[in-house]
Parts: structure tokens; sequence; C-alpha cells
């Protein structure tokens, strides 16, 4: 009897330690669980912060830079609105640039006009046209290099910035706000780094970089000595140019073109010349500001957008029909 009642003891033991032991490890689960959720918490509340705090604005280059005025002559043709569409998405992620647009054209058209307003770039923009004289207009299958293009449509948008600057100095005339002009042509692929760099440019000074895909090479760079002064350029196509680099490789501090109104592009010069021509009453090449890690980025590159093949349109627009009838393409 003594034993039996010995046994049940020690079971009962047994089992109250078991039960303590169990007691005492949930206690120490529910500790862990709540410590775990309160890091999960942190963690999120730590992702949210980031998110508000960083998110879309850590990637906006110099939100409170210098207005850069982006200078983009366009024309009409079947691949205006994807070309003009995808420098907006590029426009709209640096909140810096105010885009000047000139059309070819006797008037401004509906199809830029819908552009800006979808891309809400209506109050960062200005919709300007000036129509190219018949006689250096380019003919059928001219070749693209026969004729210079973006003449009048640049000298246009030189001198719309030159009036507004003007305007602007009216209240400050000790010290007006310093910007930057740049010709971005609609065909090219801009990295949105291009821009905070240029954004670093200083008043009286030519910013220079290195453009991609362009001239026959990979890339066409400005050539440093040891102190970081441009000494000239590495471009293999006519190097003889007093500025042989391409439209998209430079940007002007925009009180140099107020001190030099001659400073614009012209009718009379050889091909390729265009850049030597405005770059000539502004600067030097040694005076010149190398941007981009001592020209060591490519952050621009000189992409071209294929020409359609549209022989199934034209065979459709004889009968009298368009595939695209009531559409914007």
């Amino acid at each position: 009897m003594n034993q039996e009642v010995r046994f049940r003891r020690k079971h009962v033991i047994i089992f109250l330690s078991i039960v303590g032991i169990l007691f005492i490890y949930s206690l120490s689960s529910s500790r862990d669980c709540a410590g775990s959720e309160q890091f999960s918490r942190s963690k999120l509340d730590g992702a949210e912060s980031w998110e508000v705090g960083q998110g879309r604005d850590a990637f906006l280059p110099n939100r409170k830079g210098p207005t850069i005025y982006a200078v983009t002559p366009t024309y009409a043709r079947p691949v205006q609105k994807a070309e003009l569409t995808r420098l907006s998405q590029v426009i709209r992620l640096v909140p810096n640039v105010f885009w000047v647009i000139v059309e070819d054209a006797s008037q401004t058209s509906t199809l830029v006009t819908n552009l800006l307003r979808r891309s809400g770039l209506q109050e960062r923009s200005v919709q300007l046209f000036a129509k190219t004289p018949t006689n250096f207009k380019l003919q059928g299958k001219d070749p693209n290099w026969l004729k210079p293009r973006g003449v009048e449509q640049r000298n246009e948008a030189l001198k719309w910035i030159r009036n507004q600057l003007k305007h602007n100095a009216l209240g400050e005339p000790e010290s007006p706000a310093h910007s930057i002009v740049y010709f971005m042509d609609d065909d090219n692929t801009y990295s949105t780094e291009l821009f905070e760099e240029m954004s670093t440019i200083e008043r009286g000074k030519v910013g220079v970089w290195p453009v991609g895909l362009v001239g026959g090479l990979m890339v066409e760079k400005p050539v440093l000595n040891r102190d970081g002064l441009v000494l000239g350029f590495n471009s293999a196509w006519k190097p003889e140019r007093p500025f042989p680099l391409d439209m998209a490789g430079f940007a002007i501090s925009s009180d140099l073109l107020l001190e030099n109104p001659q400073a614009q592009f012209s009718y009379e010069v050889e091909r390729g010349y265009q850049e030597s021509e405005i770059l000539r009453h502004l600067t030097i090449v040694h005076d010149m500001q190398p941007l981009a890690n001592r020209c060591k980025d490519v952050l621009v590159w000189h992409t071209r957008t294929e020409t359609p093949k549209l022989d199934a349109e034209k065979a459709l627009q004889k009968s009298g029909k368009k595939s695209n009838d009531g559409m914007e393409v």
C-alpha cells in the first residue's frame, strides 16, 4: 500500500514538473514572439519611413538646383510622339528642368500639346514653333546629314530663353538667378544623372562630358590633363573642328548667353560645325568645365529610333483607309 502511494506521488511530481516546464517555455515563446513582432514592426516602420522620406525623392537629382532649360527641336513624323514620350518620362524625374519644345511648323500641334498635358509637364514647359525655310528642308530621300537640322528651332528657343532671363533679372539686377541651357535632341537617350551633373555648372562656364555611340566611336569624350583641364577631344570625325563634340555633350551657363547675344546657330557653316558656331562666342576649350566623374562616365547616348516600315499602311491609305483613323499614335 505504501509502495503504491509512493508510486502515485512520483507520477504526480513528474506530471507537475512537465507542466511547469511547458508553462515556462510558453512564457518564453510569448516574449520571443512579442519581440519578433516588435522587431518586424520596427522594420516595417523603417521601410515606411524610408519610402516616405527617401523613396522616390531619393532618386530625384538636385530638386532645388538651377533651372535647366532643355531645348528640344522636333518635327512631325511617325515616331515623334514615341520619342517625345520617352523624353517626357526623363524630364518628369528631374524637377529643375524646364522643357522648351520647338516644332518645325507654322503653328504648334495638338499632338505636342496633348503630350505635355498627359505627362503633367504643362507648368514646366513652353511649346514654340519656327518653320525651317524651304531651301534648307530635307527633300525625299535626302540623308539626314545633307542639310543642317534644328537651326531655326534652336535659335527660336535661344530668343525665348534670353527674353525670359531678362524678364526674370528685372527683380534681381545685381545677381540674377543662375540657370543652364542644354540642347536635348529627341532621338537621344539620357540618364537622370546627367542633369544632376549639369546642375553643378558654374556661372560663366560651359560644362562638357562624354557622349556614347557617336562619331563612329563607342564614346566621344573630352581629354583632360593631370590637373583636370580640358586639352581637347578624342573625336575621330572632323577632329580639326574648333569644338569637335556632339550637341548632347555640353551645356551652357545662361549668363554667357546674355553677355553674348550674337551666339547662335547658322545655316552658313559647313556640316558638323553647328556646335563650334555657338561655342566660339562663349568659351575656349581649356576653360570648359569637365563633368561626369572627370569625363569618365557616360550619361547620354546618341541613339536613333529606327524608321518604321509602313508599307502596309501606305497601301491601306491608297484605298482611302488608315489603321490609326481617329487615333493619335
